[in-house]
Formats: structure tokens, C-alpha cells, sequence
């Protein structure tokens, strides 16, 4: 009988001779050619072979064992075993092995051609008339307003602010420059669900959604597996191990590392693995902060946790159960979505105001959040691509869009609140916390609380109070008094209007920069008007050229 491999289940892999029966347990793993690492079990066929009857114990034996199949050494150590210990050929196991190893080298190959092709399969081309509607969206006024009632029409529940942020971000995927987004909050407040229904906005190529992620995972992705790519991580607190390459990737662009193999004449030898960028990175925590050359590269935004938003959710969630809610109108908003986000090109964008912007001089990490600054106005410009004129540099050819005022006028009301967290000494969690504090002493007409008090107004677990509390007299707006009656210890506000007065010079300092440019003498219409004839001439040259074939 001649043996056969069987590999309808993958993780099982069952190779059997007239003696001898394989099974590669665990399946084989597909990246790196190089090596042939199995876990494989051998035994006998007693049903096949009555003289092995005579022999019970052999005959119930089986040899589990871990080996590079591409290793002369561990293979003919381990044929050497299973003749000794089975009774059997040491040259007839030989051969199974070898013919094993081929047989399993096909099978590889033929499971990585067709990821490959599951990977680079043919995109449904959008139809004429889902192309025009998506470019008639993005020619529209307003844009920035329509889509995010178009997103809200998607099925996502308030959030406007963080929904339209994110959606922004998502889009800086087709940019040279991605930006990359964290969602903060407490557990069972909608971050991962904020994330994965904006997420559903994006066409499924061009994303890649990960729940679990190993230090080296991203070592291991093809070349050009990540290019522009959106990739979603449901929990950053699960994958803390592989901070260091997300950092890379999201600073460098790409992630290189050496290691060292066995050849498969044992032999050691170094290779060097790289995975190119850009990508847009986007993950949720529940920690109140993160490690900080992570969250300095990322834009932080924290979710509404207010009663409002839980009335909202909770309202959707009772029309979803009693039918009430227009499905089809959802997924033809979804589809809609990502129809535009099909339909956005890579085209360069020059910001001509650029030398007139100032960030606030309160925010701490000036010159990464200034880079992130002047990237968000870019997307924004990236975004309005079909609403605007394309313009062709004279000497080198290259055709861009140039950013407006209006664009700088909408990235700073949509960061007003994100320069505002960074800027503030205090993380998201304790300011949230500080806040509702002021607003509950403040209805309440009292002038100083204790921590048990807050406790049970606020229904806030104790262990949170007490380090909030640490925090606000380490940042000095608070301070703990002792009560002359009760001898317990009191808490006094020092300060009730700093975070206004900060929000204040935050607004400031933006419109101030958007005044200066708007008095430039050569802002805006100076400035389009002189550029319009050498936009003309270098596109009339162009025209005139011979077109290529």
C-alpha cells in the first residue's frame, strides 16, 4: 500500500506507512523556509500486523517527539530511537522521514501560495456609479460636518468629537505620514467598541484587527505586509511585551531584527528580518495613563462617560431590541464610508501657513505634538482632496493640494481638547475625577469633603479616591486640613478655575495663530491668486506634452 499524507485536519497531520503510523501534532508553522520544526508522534499499526500482538507493550508504544525535519542530526538520531525502541528498519524509517519532509515541504508551500493569494486577492473594483456617489460626497461643503453625520447614521451612538478624531486618524493611513490614536477609559465604557465600529468604516484590505500579540509578532509579517495599513489592537494592556516594535513602527516606519537559525545541515547561520511601514496604529486601555514614549506618539482621547452618553447607549440599545432600528440605512451608510476612503489618492499636501503656527507653550512634549499638530491639518486637507484645485510644483513636476485656513480653523476646534490633556499635569482619570468633584461641592454648597463622604456620593471605590487625592496635592489643588471637631481629616480646594484658565489660553493660543495668518497681507485670496498662473502654465505644459502609451 503506498503511504499517503492526510492533512484534512491541519493540526493533525497523519502520514501512514504498512508498519508505522505519523502524526505531526500542532500542524507545521508557515513562516520561515529554513526550518522544518514539528512535534511529531510515531507508533505502531498493531491492527495491520498480528506479530505485534505477540508483543502488547510495543504495540501500545508511541515516541512523541520535537525536531527540525530539515536537521540530518536530530533525524537520524530520532530514526535510530524508533527502530530501537518499535523493533522496525532503521532504514525503513529513514525513508518515512524523508519522504515526510517532502511531502510536508509541498503542503507548505501550497498553504503559503494560496495566503498569498487570499492576501493579494483581486479587490472588488467599485462600480461607476459607487465611485461618483463617493466623490460627490467629498465634494461637498461642510464635509467634515456631513461625514460625521454620516458616521453617526453608521450606527455609532454620540461620541461626535472622538468619532470624527478617529476616523480622521484612520484616514492618515494613505499618508506618508500616519498618525496613530489611543482610546482611554474605564472597563465597560465602549472604547473597543468605539474602535471597531469606526473600524468598520475602513475596507477590510486595508486594515488588519489583532486581540493578541506575542513581542515578536510583527518581526514576522511579510515585507510589505503592513504597508499603509490600519492595524487594530483590541487591549493594549495585553501586549505589553511588544510596545518596542509598535514604537519603531510608528517612529521609524518600519522594524528590523537579526536572529539565528539552523540550516538544515544543523549548521548555524544569521538572518536579518524587516517589515516596512507606514502603518496607522490605533488600541484601547483602561489605565488612567501609559507608558509615556508610547502615549506621546499617539493621540489620547478619552470617552464620554457621562449619564447622557449611558441614556443614549442604552436607548439604541432598547429600539435594536424592539426593531426600531433602520439596518439597511447602517450598512448603506457603512458602505458609503468606505467607498470614500476607497477613493482617496495619495497626493502630496503642502500647508503654506505652516511657519504661522504655534502650539500652546502650556503643552508638555512640544516638539512631537507640534509634528502631530501640523499632521492632523494635513489629513484634514488629504480628506477635502476632491474639493480642491490640484496645483503642479514647476520644478519637480509634482502635483499637490494646498491647505486652507478653514482646514487649520477645523483641526483646531477638533484638538482643542486633546492639546488641552496634553498640556494638563493631571492624567485623564484623576481630571475626570477633579471635574466632577468641583460640579458636586459646587451643587451641593459645601467648601471641603473627606474621602468616605466622595465615596458614597459619588459611588467611587475608595482605592481610586485616595490615589486621585495623592495626585491633586502632589499637583497642589487640594490640600488636607484637619477638622477641629471630628479631628478626621478634610480635603479644600485651592484652585477651582485653573483647568478653565488653562482650557482658556489653550483657545487663546490657537486663535491667536489663526488671527496672524488671517492679516497676512498675502492670506488667503493674496496668496492663491499670485500661485494661480504658474499653476496654469505648468499644467498647460503638461498638456502640450506627447501623452505615453
Amino acid at each position: 500500500m503506498d503511504s499517503k499524507i492526510n492533512t484534512s485536519n491541519p493540526e493533525a497531520i497523519t502520514y501512514a506507512t504498512e508498519e508505522l503510523g505519523y502524526t505531526i501534532l500542532g500542524g507545521i508553522r508557515l513562516e520561515g523556509l529554513d526550518r522544518l520544526r514539528v512535534t511529531i508522534k510515531i507508533e505502531v499499526l498493531n491492527r495491520k500486523f498480528q506479530h505485534y500482538l505477540n508483543n502488547p507493550d510495543i504495540a501500545a508504544l508511541a515516541i512523541r517527539q520535537n525536531l527540525d525535519l530539515y536537521s540530518i542530526t536530530q533525524v537520524e538520531k530520532l530514526a535510530r530511537l524508533i527502530a530501537d525502541r518499535l523493533e522496525v528498519g532503521v532504514t525503513a524509517v529513514s525513508k518515512d522521514l524523508s519522504d515526510i519532509t517532502s511531502e510536508l515541504e509541498s503542503y507548505r508551500l501550497q498553504q503559503i501560495e494560496s495566503k498569498q493569494q487570499e492576501q493579494n486577492k483581486i479587490i472588488r473594483p467599485l462600480t461607476e456609479a459607487e465611485k461618483e456617489a463617493a466623490i460627490t460626497f467629498l465634494k461637498k461643503k461642510n464635509l467634515l460636518q456631513a461625514t460625521n453625520e454620516l458616521i453617526g447614521r453608521s450606527g455609532i451612538v454620540g461620541e461626535e468629537l472622538n468619532r470624527l478624531i478617529m476616523w480622521l486618524i484612520y484616514t492618515s493611513r494613505k499618508t506618508a505620514k500616519p498618525l496613530h490614536i489611543i482610546s482611554m477609559g474605564s472597563s465597560g465604557t465602549g472604547k473597543s467598541h468605539l474602535q471597531e465600529k469606526v473600524g468598520e468604516l475602513i475596507p477590510e484590505e486595508d486594515k488588519i484587527e489583532i486581540t493578541a500579540l506575542t513581542e515578536n509578532a510583527f518581526y514576522y509579517f511579510d515585507k510589505a505586509a503592513l504597508g499603509h495599513k490600519l492595524i487594530l489592537i483590541e487591549d493594549l494592556d495585553g501586549i505589553w511585551k511588544a510596545l518596542y516594535p509598535l514604537r519603531e513602527l510608528q517612529s521609524k516606519q518600519r522594524i528590523s531584527k537579526t536572529i539565528t537559525i539552523k540550516d538544515k545541515n544543523g549548521m548555524t547561520k544569521t538572518i536579518h528580518l524587516k517589515v516596512y511601514g507606514p502603518v496607522c496604529i490605533a488600541g484601547c486601555t483602561t489605565k488612567e495613563s501609559i507608558y509615556e514614549d508610547n502615549a506621546n506618539r499617539c493621540f489620547l482621547i478619552y470617552l464620554d462617560e457621562s449619564d447622557e452618553q449611558d441614556e443614549r447607549i442604552m436607548d439604541y440599545q432598547r429600539k435594536i431590541s424592539a426593531g426600531k432600528i433602520n439596518t439597511a440605512d447602517e450598512n448603506q451608510a457603512k458602505q458609503l464610508l468606505q467607498n470614500v476612503q476607497s477613493v482617496l489618492q495619495p497626493i502630496t499636501v503642502i500647508n503654506p501657513f505652516a511657519e504661522l503656527l504655534k502650539i500652546p507653550t502650556q503643552v508638555f512634549k512640544k516638539r512631537r505634538t507640534n509634528a502631530h499638530y501640523l499632521a492632523f491639518i494635513e489629513v484634514i486637507t488629504f480628506f477635502k482632496q476632491y474639493e480642491r484645485e490640484q496645483q503642479v510644483d514647476e520644478s519637480t513636476g509634482e502635483i499637490f493640494i494646498e491647505t486652507t485656513i478653514e482646514d487649520i480653523a477645523e483641526a483646531n476646534e477638533l484638538l482643542k481638547q486633546i492639546l488641552l490633556r496634553k498640556s494638563d499635569e493631571l492624567n485623564g482619570a484623576t481630571r475626570n475625577y477633579f471635574e466632577e468633584l468641583k460640579q458636586h461641592l459646587l451643587k451641593s454648597n459645601q467648601s471641603s469633603f473627606t474621602s468616605t463622604s466622595i465615596r458614597n456620593q459619588l459611588r467611587i471605590p475608595i482605592s481610586s479616591i485616595k490615589r486621585y487625592h495623592v495626585s491633586l496635592m502632589d499637583a497642589g489643588l487640594i490640600k488636607k486640613i484637619e477638622s477641629r471637631n471630628t479631628k478626621a481629616y478634610h480635603y479644600e480646594i485651592i484652585s477651582k478655575e485653573e483647568y478653565l484658565q488653562l482650557q482658556n489660553s489653550i483657545g487663546t493660543a490657537l486663535d491667536e495663530a489663526l488671527q496672524k495668518i488671517n492679516e497676512q497681507p498675502n492670506s488667503p485670496t493674496s496668496a492663491q491668486s499670485k500661485s494661480e498662473p504658474r499653476k496654469r502654465k505648468q499644467i498647460k505644459q503638461l498638456e502640450e506634452q506627447p501623452t505615453e502609451v
